[in-house]
C-alpha cells in the first residue's frame, strides 16, 4: 500500500480539472448546452454545470452528478476521467 503523504498535493485538483474539461468537450460534441443539461439532471439553471466545467472557486462534480451526466449524454462514465 503506498503511503499517502507522497500523493502529489495536486492530483485531485487535477483530476476535477481533467473532468471539467472532459464534460464541457463531450457536451460540446453532443451539442448539448449548458442549460440543457443542467436541467437534465434536475438543476434549474447553469451554474452547477458552469462552474464545475472550470472548477470555479473550487466547484467540481461529484459522482451523482457524474452518473446522471453520463446517463443524459449517452456515455461510459469513465470517459469523463481520461486524460488526454
Amino acid at each position: 500500500m503506498k503511503d499517502i503523504e507522497n500523493l502529489n498535493k495536486d492530483y485531485v485538483q487535477n483530476l476535477y480539472i481533467t473532468i471539467g474539461k472532459n464534460v464541457k468537450k463531450i457536451r460540446e460534441e453532443k451539442k448539448v448546452s449548458q442549460l440543457a443539461l443542467a436541467q437534465a439532471i434536475g438543476h434549474k439553471s447553469v451554474t452547477v454545470i458552469s462552474c464545475c466545467e472550470i472548477c470555479y472557486k473550487n466547484y467540481h462534480f461529484n459522482i451523482e452528478h457524474l452518473a446522471k451526466i453520463a446517463y443524459v449524454l449517452d456515455v461510459d462514465i469513465e470517459d469523463f476521467f481520461k486524460i488526454k
